[in-house]
């Protein structure tokens, strides 16, 4: 039983840098837009037009819209907000004298704890896991200077490119029956597809086979190769930009103004040639995963920056207060909601719930988004205008502290 340690308690809320939770809550809905595609259908048609299902008229639109806009934009921010959070975690635990690396080491294993329990029971597409080991990793780099933080934080992203690019030219050389296996019509996907029809559609526990091989291979492969070297680096770059005073809408307007025309003028063009690209080649796997991807990875992550000038120009303004303080509610219970996301889209989907996995196209997906993000905006402020907390951001903080934290005052 949890007992009370008075040395051991969170940080004030009335601490909390509002901007940050604002950008955190367009994040975590922009989030639900690609995450959306692997709960209503098989993984094959995330971030694949010919993955699966219809791509005509709207629903063409929406592919383009979502990979222009959202696909790995979103999910940079959330990496770059982790970064700063350890920051801001670490600076004020030492504030007050606390075991700063002990506590933060707790609050990484609950997270991790949480996160396998996500996986392997609810949605293999879980994120926690990455997050808390590459926030166990990254945290001894948070006295670098901001500048080696932002350039070493890129060339640890880049390592992915190293090894994408290397393994695609390796494959081509020297094993080119492997791209047959590959390609979009390729027996073993086919397979892929139909064992996800049959088990998603099945009730629970049918769906744990494969929850529990896809989960494993996004904890050990996705991880090495892809997951960890992008979360760490974009971690490594949040760190700078908040040293920086970029997420407290700290900079000058110009400043920003900078960063969201970086983001329109340099990152969606270069995004928009990788969609062309793709569409030259009919979205052949192979070339997508190892190849034409590349303009993404790296686009996105100036979209990035122009979605974070943006909103920080939200801020400054003072425009919309009621929406910013929406999306500020949304983003102080950001781990309330994700897991949220990851319990109605399972039983929307799931066929131990509605038994829609296969069946939504990419239109109607997104309708269930806009539904699922107002009614999100609503509930968060009414929840935290009544208590003090998410209740999964309760339960971490309990754990974490080793104390129950009070729900209300």
């Amino acid at each position: 039983m949890m007992t009370p340690d008075l040395a051991a308690t969170p940080v004030a809320e009335s601490r909390r840098i509002g901007s940050i939770d604002v950008l955190r809550g367009l994040a975590l809905l922009g989030i639900l837009v690609l995450n959306i595609q692997t709960f209503a259908m098989p993984f094959e048609a995330y971030g694949n037009a010919y993955g699966y299902g219809d791509i005509e008229g709207s629903n063409y639109w929406v592919f383009t819209g979502s990979m222009l806009l959202g696909d790995m934009k979103f999910m940079a921010i959330f990496s770059m907000l982790f970064g700063a959070g350890l920051v801001l975690f670490i600076e004020r635990l030492q504030e007050t004298g606390r075991p700063a690396y002990s506590i933060h080491y707790r609050r990484m294993l609950w997270l991790l704890a949480i996160g396998m329990l996500h996986a392997y029971l609810i949605w293999y597409g879980d994120i926690l896991v990455t997050y808390a080991l590459s926030g166990m990793i990254v945290v001894w780099c948070r006295r670098l200077p901001p500048w080696l933080l932002f350039i070493g934080g890129l060339c640890v992203v880049g390592v992915c490119s190293v090894l994408m690019l290397g393994s695609g030219v390796m494959i081509a050389e020297f094993a080119p029956e492997k791209i047959m296996k590959m390609g979009p019509d390729a027996s073993l996907r086919m397979e892929s597809i139909e064992g996800q029809l049959q088990a998603y559609t099945g009730p629970w526990a049918e769906q744990m086979k494969h929850r529990i091989m896809a989960s494993i291979e996004v904890q050990t492969v996705a991880f090495i190769f892809f997951l960890f070297w992008r979360a760490a680096g974009l971690m490594l770059v949040g760190m700078a930009l908040y040293r920086w005073g970029v997420f407290s809408a700290k900079r000058s307007s110009r400043f920003y103004l900078g960063m969201l025309g970086l983001g329109v003028l340099v990152g969606l063009p270069i995004v928009a040639y990788g969609l062309k690209t793709a569409w030259s080649v009919d979205w052949h796997p192979f070339k997508m995963q190892f190849m034409i991807s590349q303009f993404n990875y790296w686009g996105s992550i100036l979209v990035a920056f122009g979605w974070i000038g943006l909103v920080m120009l939200l801020v400054r303004s003072g425009m919309a207060r009621w929406f910013q303080h929406a999306l500020a509610c949304v983003g102080r219970m950001a781990f309330s909601n994700y897991l949220l996301q990851s319990i109605l889209c399972t039983f929307i989907f799931y066929g131990h719930g509605l038994g829609q996995f296969g069946s939504w196209d990419r239109t109607e997906q997104m309708l269930l988004v806009l539904g699922l993000s107002i009614a999100q905006l609503i509930w968060s402020p009414l929840w935290l205008a009544a208590y003090r907390f998410g209740p999964a951001e309760w339960l971490w903080r309990s754990l974490t502290y080793w104390k129950w934290q009070p729900m209300k005052g």
